[in-house]
């Protein structure tokens, strides 16, 4: 193939920018970065493309991905991906933007989350085309002249532009000095790996820009800077988090994040296609347009659910999961794939498996179980249960709430 044209070379850059900006909250050195993408293309060299991991929650959902999802695209775009996991910075501590900064973790904590989210992040990133760095590598060898060279850098005023210090130090909250040096640190991460685009959610904006503005005070080349916006869980309002409950797991039963999907409400389809899917803005709009038209949400989301599950579980289990969903909650028939409760054999009425029911997490507490029950909002085999004492028996299928199906198995 012979040397490119500029008007080809344009072309590219055009093309990767569309699929690098989709569902993209800011870019900030947006010029730099065409003018990356364009000298990446001419001379067949990709690009740097960090993404920073605090190694404090090693359970990946949905909101987690967005970065790791947008990081799958712009890697099939045959740049180099570049994951820094925070052991070093994971031990001094964060400040979250709450008020007072996170605890610092032990070394065994930073290394046992880190070995988790890299079994979690490899089922979205490629392994083969990924690299993974401990920014322990570098920083444990920074002397106490080059760290307050790197202090040198920044001023406090600065540092008390970042909203969570700002808030602590007009709050009278202390800030140890040592927090100063979390976003110094991150920054020399992209010094050390020569980053040209660092990826992160938009609450990690001060962070990032301070890569750029440290790599600009050591005589080098900034770094663009790619934001995603937060993403909303189940509820539509606050962000998604584990501990809202609002969460949709990656690595969940494909059944229940089929199921979770689905239970988006409308307003979101679109955000979920942008932020949690591979799919191309070309078909985002098709996708809009239809809803525009007048498509039910409910069959566009039916199409969002299979995508997502297919991505995180394959073909085969998404196929599954839809089957399932559809009998379950479709023909409003009993499933017969369902998950399995273990009961003891001598339980012998609904009464004797309440506990066990709130322990495996299918009702909130033996209050909510009594309340469902009298309301007629819980199904042995289709038919409703008019008390306590209905009796149970092995291979009953028990439908709690308007979602929750189990398959009871009584066990020595």
């Amino acid at each position: 193939m012979g040397e490119m044209t500029n008007e080809m070379v344009e072309q590219e850059v055009n093309r990767q920018m569309r699929i690098i900006g989709k569902g993209a909250a800011e870019i900030v050195g947006e010029e730099e970065l065409r003018e990356k993408l364009a000298r990446s293309i001419r001379e067949n060299q990709p690009l740097n493309v960090k993404l920073g991991l605090d190694p404090s929650a090693p359970d990946i959902h949905l909101g987690h991905a967005v970065v790791l999802r947008k990081l799958k695209q712009i890697q099939d775009l045959g740049h180099q991906i570049k994951i820094i996991i925070g052991d070093f910075t994971g031990r001094i501590g964060d400040p979250t933007g709450k008020s007072k900064g996170r605890k610092a973790l032990s070394d065994r904590q930073v290394l046992a989350n880190a070995a988790t989210y890299k079994e979690q992040i490899f089922k979205i990133l490629d392994r083969g085309k990924t690299k993974v760095y401990y920014n322990g590598e570098w920083l444990e060898l920074l002397n106490l002249e080059e760290v307050l060279r790197l202090a040198s850098t920044v001023t406090v005023a600065r540092m008390l532009e970042r909203d969570d210090f700002k808030k602590r130090f007009a709050g009278n909250i202390p800030i140890g000095l040592h927090e100063f040096f979390y976003p110094l640190m991150q920054a020399y991460d992209s010094v050390a790996i020569d980053a040209d685009l660092e990826l992160g959610g938009t609450d990690q904006t001060f962070n990032i820009l301070m890569g750029r503005s440290l790599q600009k005070a050591m005589g080098k080349e900034p770094q663009a800077a790619l934001f995603m916006p937060i993403l909303e869980g189940l509820d539509g309002v606050e962000k998604m988090s584990k501990s809202l409950g609002n969460h949709i797991g990656i690595q969940e039963d494909a059944k229940v994040m089929f199921k979770k999907v689905m239970e988006i409400p409308d307003a979101l389809i679109i955000r979920y296609f942008e932020l949690a899917t591979d799919e191309m803005p070309e078909k985002v709009e098709a996708v809009k347009e239809e809803l525009a038209d007048g498509k039910n949400p409910r069959d566009v989301k039916l199409k969002l659910a299979k995508i997502i599950t297919r991505l995180y579980h394959g073909g085969e289990e998404e196929e599954r999961a839809e089957a399932f969903y559809r009998e379950a909650f479709g023909k409003k028939a009993v499933p017969t794939d369902v998950p399995v409760l273990d009961i003891p054999m001598e339980c012998s009425v609904l009464k004797d498996i309440m506990g066990i029911a709130v322990a495996a997490g299918c009702v909130a507490g033996t209050g909510e179980l009594r309340r469902l029950v009298s309301q007629g909002g819980v199904r042995k085999n289709g038919e409703k249960i008019a008390g306590l004492d209905e009796p149970i028996a092995d291979g009953d299928i028990l439908k709690i709430g308007k979602k929750l199906f189990v398959k009871l198995r009584k066990t020595v």
